[in-house]
């Protein structure tokens, strides 16, 4: 049964799947008493809430009808309550408790008449007084299904009890009765047949008018703001995660644009100034333009280097070409303190996904490097149902932080623009744990 907490309440058994002839039985059984309790309810509900309403509004006009329309707003919702507990077995499915506009903090009068204002008191209110509608048409159907099918197959046990009047019915001779008993007996018999094996579609499709009845009124408003509710959120995700992705990008482009400048920039810089020193050294000391020209051939050794290196952090190749473990496992062999990797072989995952792992890790080793003075850093990679799951932790320092204008911050905006999740633990003097969840 629903709670007021806006619970989600299912009707559904936990045990062990039944037979198919036990699951038939049982829904037959549900759907029978569902029925048959429903029509006294439907009346009861139409009496009380037709009185209520039309007594409220016709007494409005000096006051007098405003709380007795409250009054039957309230019990309408009571009687909504019951219902959705009812229709969650028939449907099959768990029923939730929709939210009533409440005016809490309000003075005691507007809470008092907070229910006139609200729409799903008014679609309860709705359901009581039309209930009786498809209450009364399934009653029929089930009364008269069961009442035809129990008496057809339990008519030769109760023939003798009833007077018949004398009469000669003669049955052809294909069904080999001669006698006015067995042809009624037959008859009837037959027909109780007919309507058991019709009784179970017959009482579905009854229970089911009634139950789809009052979900529409009962939960069908409430179920499409939680769709809407549900499309917003998903709206408002993915906004965060485009802006995410903008703000990383920004970040990676000018860490790249500071990098080439402190770096490849500045040794190209000199490399130039070396060669033309050399050009005018050839003319007047041979041997110091030699020496030239080999200091300029290193610093061009070293500027490659760098920018292999910048290559690697744009998009590593063995990134590419080998996957996550792989690359993780280079990843570890270049770093300056030692690395503890527990990465099993997993298959290839989105490329997205990969270079976002990757990235994470890679940052978290360079910030180890630099700030967290570590004597060790362990790194594992789990992939379980729902996503991927990379843990980098060290016993350095700690104090890393994920807010802004700190270094992870670029990071925590990569991790959600691939729709992940990123969280630190860094307390003082503890070490550092960065966990990144990632979809799959």
């Amino acid at each position: 049964m629903p709670n007021v907490n806006g619970m989600t309440t299912t009707y559904a058994g936990a045990t062990a799947e039944p037979a198919p002839a036990r699951r038939y039985l049982r829904q037959l059984g549900i759907d029978t008493q569902y029925v048959l309790l429903g029509f006294p309810l439907g009346l009861i509900t139409l009496v009380l809430c037709m009185t209520g309403f039309f007594l409220g509004i016709g007494m409005v006009i000096i006051w007098v009808g405003l709380p007795v329309l409250v009054a039957t707003l309230l019990m309408s919702r009571g009687f909504a309550v019951l219902e959705r507990a009812r229709i969650g077995p028939v449907l099959g499915r768990s029923m939730t408790h929709p939210v009533y506009r409440s005016a809490a903090g309000s003075g005691w009068m507007r809470r008092s008449i907070a229910p006139l204002a609200d729409g799903q008191a008014w679609l309860d209110l709705v359901h009581g007084m039309f209930r009786f509608i498809p209450n009364t048409i399934g009653f029929v159907f089930v009364i008269t299904w069961w009442a035809i099918a129990l008496g057809g197959l339990t008519y030769p046990l109760w023939d003798w009890s009833l007077p018949h009047p004398e009469a000669n019915y003669e049955l052809p001779e294909i069904l080999g009765f001669d006698d006015t008993a067995g042809t009624r007996i037959l008859f009837y018999v037959v027909i109780g047949l007919i309507f058991t094996a019709t009784l179970y579609p017959v009482v579905r499709a009854a229970a089911l008018l009634e139950a789809a009845f009052g979900y529409s009124l009962l939960n069908g408003v409430d179920r499409l703001r939680q769709q809407v509710a549900e499309a917003n959120a998903a709206r408002d995700v993915a906004q965060e995660q485009r802006a995410a992705a903008v703000s990383a990008e920004a970040v990676a482009l000018r860490k790249l644009e500071r990098d080439i400048h402190d770096g490849p920039q500045q040794r190209l810089v000199r490399l130039a100034m070396d060669l033309g020193r050399a050009e005018q050294q050839f003319g007047t000391d041979p041997e110091a333009a030699r020496a030239t020209v080999a200091e300029a051939l290193a610093q061009t050794r070293e500027t490659l280097d760098e920018l292999r290196a910048l290559s690697r952090g744009i998009a590593p190749p063995i990134l590419v070409d080998r996957g996550l473990r792989a690359a993780l496992t280079a990843l570890a062999g270049r770093c300056t303190i030692p690395v503890d990797l527990d990465a099993p072989p997993i298959e290839r995952l989105d490329p997205a996904i990969e270079s976002t792992a990757y990235f994470v890790v890679a940052e978290a080793l360079t910030n180890v490097a630099k700030h967290s003075h570590a004597s060790e850093v362990q790194v594992i990679v789990q992939r379980n149902a729902t996503g991927l799951l990379v843990t980098v932790a060290d016993d350095g320092v700690g104090g890393a932080s994920l807010a802004k204008g700190h270094g992870l911050a670029g990071l925590d905006d990569r991790v959600r623009a691939a729709g992940g999740v990123l969280a630190v633990v860094s307390a003082a003097g503890e070490g550092t744990r960065l966990t990144a969840a990632l979809p799959i």
